[in-house]
């Protein structure tokens, strides 16, 4: 696959990139030619086993709890693809030049299968997933159409990607250490903590669209402030 020099300028910020550790993984990765494409490939896996395994928690059985923690951990595995695979690029210096598709098309998929799964988890709410992965992907749209018109692209929240994650992930881990009657439901189709999580990604996400276009349209109109 055709190669260009890769020099990114406009890139989420995430203090992570700093840390010694994921400089170490980059560089390891790198030298090894594992590619960036690849990377974010094997994000998106862990995405879609990590809305499986939310998925899985809402079946009987005592082994739910292992698809809590499961789930937590994919999550986390999911992001941390998402860090490597621009670290590596520009570790490497070289990126394909499908490398924004590989950079945006799994994370969609990511986003969608991991929030739908817990539409479905023990506590969760089918068709508030569903709607909740809508908005998610709505807050990507607008930042890629953002920077399509020639503006910066927006990561502001307050439901941006690593918050919608970080909830998920702190929900399973919660009821992955807790017992079961810790997770109480407070009706009686069975909603709980999933579904509160969800509505928090929902009414997040509205914020987050609408203060990604107020930005956006301001430096598009020349208004920086």
């Amino acid at each position: 696959m055709a190669e260009v020099p890769y020099h990114p300028t406009d890139r989420r910020p995430i203090k992570a990139r700093g840390w010694w550790v994921c400089e170490w993984m980059a560089r390891w990765l790198a030298t090894r030619g594992v590619s960036a494409n690849s990377i974010s490939v094997a994000g998106m896996v862990c995405g879609i086993l990590a809305g499986i395994s939310l998925a899985l928690t809402g079946q009987t059985g005592a082994w739910h709890q292992v698809a809590w923690l499961g789930a937590a951990v994919l999550i986390q595995l999911r992001l941390l693809a998402n860090l490597l695979d621009g670290m590596v690029a520009i570790e490497s210096g070289r990126a394909s030049r499908v490398g924004e598709l590989y950079n945006e098309v799994p994370d969609r998929v990511s986003d969608t299968a991991t929030i739908v799964g817990a539409g479905y988890a023990l506590g969760g709410d089918v068709v508030l997933g569903f709607a909740a992965a809508c908005i998610a992907i709505f807050t990507a749209y607008i930042r890629a159409t953002g920077k399509a018109a020639g503006a910066p692209q927006q990561y502001c929240g307050p439901m941006a990607k690593p918050h919608r994650m970080a909830l998920l992930t702190a929900i399973s881990v919660f009821c992955g250490v807790t017992p079961t009657t810790w997770q109480i439901t407070f009706d009686s189709a069975g909603h709980g903590l999933v579904t509160i999580g969800l509505w928090i990604i929902v009414i997040g996400g509205l914020i987050t669209s609408i203060r990604r276009l107020a930005k956006t349209a301001a430096f598009l109109k020349g208004n920086t402030t």
